[in-house]
């Protein structure tokens, strides 16, 4: 009270002129920062681009008709694998070793006798089929992908949902979740488009230089506007969340919300600030609890692991036909490196483990059948490159980490992810997160490993979106 009657006889004092010059400059600065919060909640895009990424010269026209598909097998295919896996030359691991030094052999060992002796293909080969596949022609390249419409459609609100995977996975991690999106959820029911991302399992692979991130973006664009659907929610992970965050970037309106099960957002001043304050005022600077337990000590997990786990994306990133080189022709080698990611990014606790914990969530049908999709496409090498492409140059130089993102998002934090983003970090860059979740188990293959937690948080979130 006493600062105000200070204020109020200060401002008493002053003469006419004076007090017209203090009004007019509050209200100047009220102006402008009613413009600048007005300018940040403004929806912004970026430019969809064009592309063609077939081989030889684009045509005057394309076919855009959509052609059913099937996976198939044949007996010489598996005879083939078989042989390559006889011939395989194993080196010996390193005492007490686990997984510590990456795919334990003896483990390896005891993995690919399940796949020579035990593992049916034609069967696995008979459940890819369950839903039904397709193919379509978009700039240039024959993009595969699965369409899976609800059985009982009745009086229930149907909402269009495209699910996009990421590396080393591919759309059958998504066969988990699939029933429980596709059933009566609350009155919410799903139907579902899970693309291949050009270059994975049995999307054709870019012919020519600069296929990233934008380009699959666009073509997810032009698929969904073919398949009818003017408006629709999209889910994804990895580099999934990647291409839906650009898809909605270029389309905002046509977005009704994104839901993603990873993201990051770690430049700027809030959050080196965070980093300097967090571990001791959290709340000063947005931080919960949860965040302080998953971030910190900070070097120790954002740094010191992130380093031991990402010797894949450097190579990768710039060598990749050199990268997969080995296991394009090895089937043991191919399903050692893609098997390693299984066990780590689940849980990095797994490198502790003499079988790496790898059937703690998932069966060795389910593993080595996305491994199977990799061997029998022979994607591994065109896989890999899409790193190389998303990091020819500064990504943060890129229009689309320039540009915030406006459609409604949902966030579910699990706790075993490689990297953690709290609410307050994403907030930099979605601006309009109406849900943010800390899940209570769970790594980086969210939809694989716990698909109903994840349908959970995604139906409450649309929920939220469609005010139900």
């Amino acid at each position: 009270m006493e600062r105000l009657q200070v204020l109020k006889g200060t401002f008493c004092s002053l003469d006419a002129f004076q007090k017209q010059l203090l009004i007019g400059s509050a209200v100047a600065a009220g102006g402008i920062l009613a413009y600048m919060v007005q300018k940040r909640r403004q929806v912004k895009s970026i430019p969809l681009g064009e592309g063609w990424w077939g081989a030889g010269e684009k045509p005057l026209s394309e076919d855009d008709q959509i052609y059913p598909f099937k996976v198939q097998t044949s007996d010489e295919e598996i005879e083939d694998l078989h042989e390559r896996i006889d011939r395989t030359r194993y080196a010996d691991p390193l005492e007490d070793s686990c997984f510590q030094y990456g795919f334990n052999s003896t483990h390896l060992k005891k993995v690919v006798s399940y796949w020579r002796h035990t593992f049916d293909w034609k069967k696995q080969v008979e459940v890819l089929n369950k839903y039904p596949h397709f193919k379509t022609k978009i700039e240039g390249l024959d993009v595969h992908f699965i369409h899976v419409r609800p059985p009982h459609r009745d009086n229930q609100k149907v909402l269009p949902l495209m699910l996009v995977h990421g590396w080393p996975g591919s759309f059958y991690e998504f066969y988990r979740i699939l029933p429980l999106l596709t059933e009566n959820q609350d009155g919410v029911v799903f139907e579902v488009i899970c693309p291949s991302i050009p270059g994975y399992a049995f999307s054709e692979a870019s012919h020519k230089q600069g296929f990233n991130s934008l380009a699959a973006a666009r073509i997810f664009l032009t698929l969904m506007e073919r398949l009818g659907f003017s408006q629709f929610y999209l889910q994804g992970g990895d580099w999934g969340s990647l291409i839906t965050t650009n898809m909605s970037q270029m389309k905002p309106q046509c977005v009704k919300g994104l839901h993603l099960n990873m993201c990051t957002s770690n430049k700027g001043f809030k959050v080196m600030l965070s980093l300097i304050v967090g571990p001791y005022l959290p709340f000063l600077v947005g931080l919960s609890r949860e965040d302080v337990r998953r971030l910190f000590p900070f070097f120790e997990k954002n740094v010191w692991e992130i380093l031991k786990e990402s010797g894949y994306l450097h190579i990768q990133a710039t060598k990749p036909d050199t990268a997969g080189c080995g296991a394009n022709d090895s089937p043991v080698g191919l399903a050692a490196y893609i098997l390693e990611k299984f066990s780590t990014w689940t849980d990095i606790r797994n490198r502790d483990l003499e079988d790496g914990g790898l059937e703690r969530k998932f069966s060795l049908d389910d593993l080595l059948t996305n491994v199977m999709i990799y061997w029998t496409t022979g994607s591994i090498v065109s896989s890999m490159r899409f790193y190389k492409e998303n990091f020819k140059g500064n990504p943060d130089n890129r229009v689309n980490a320039k540009t915030g993102i406006f459609v409604p998002t949902g966030l579910a934090a699990f706790p075993n992810e490689l990297l953690h983003c709290p609410k307050s970090w994403a907030q930099i860059r979605y601006r309009n997160i109406q849900s943010y979740n800390y899940m209570p188990r769970g790594g980086h293959f969210a939809a694989f490993e716990e698909p109903q937690l994840l349908a959970n948080d995604f139906v409450q979130f649309v929920k939220k979106v469609e005010k139900f």
